[in-house]
């Protein structure tokens, strides 16, 4: 059996119950992990965002930078006595910056088992792509001389 040592686990124990898990950082990563993948000529990603009403999470593209928010409501229970109290309640966010060759108007957004699905495609202009090859025939060019020196240079 391993056993590893972590000298920051009891730091970051303590900090959680005094600053509360939200000020604790990596919450939000904790209260919404994901999973991201390529699938074909898609990208899909999976967020579990277990115990959160659907109408709560609000997912906007803003240049190339995709935000994910979503609440978790706190019990509201006058008479419950709390226990153990470990699942964080709030707001959380996630911001993931996308590179080129996504088409980021067709996203679509699917919600299943507490389960936020984004399927984000690839563009076409960022697929690949065969180039079909004449054979016999001289290339035409078009355009000023300048154009032509430019292409023969």
């Amino acid at each position: 059996m391993v056993l590893t040592f972590d000298p920051f686990r009891e730091f970051d124990r303590l900090a959680g119950q005094m600053l509360g898990a939200p000020g604790v950082s990596g919450a939000a990563t904790a209260a919404m992990p994901m999973d991201l993948y390529r699938s074909g000529d898609h990208f899909v990603l999976h967020c579990d965002l277990a115990g959160i009403d659907p109408g709560s999470v609000q997912v906007d593209v803003d240049g190339r930078v995709l935000t994910i928010r979503a609440e978790r409501s706190a019990r509201t229970d006058a008479d419950v006595q709390w226990v153990r109290r470990e699942r964080v309640t709030g707001t959380f966010e996630r911001r993931l910056t996308i590179g080129d060759g996504l088409d980021l108007d067709r996203i679509a957004a699917t919600w299943q088992d507490g389960v936020l699905t984004l399927t984000i495609p690839v563009a076409e202009a960022a697929k690949p792509r065969r180039i079909e090859i004449a054979t016999g025939q001289s290339p035409v060019i078009e355009g000023s001389s300048a154009d032509k020196a430019a292409l023969t240079t």
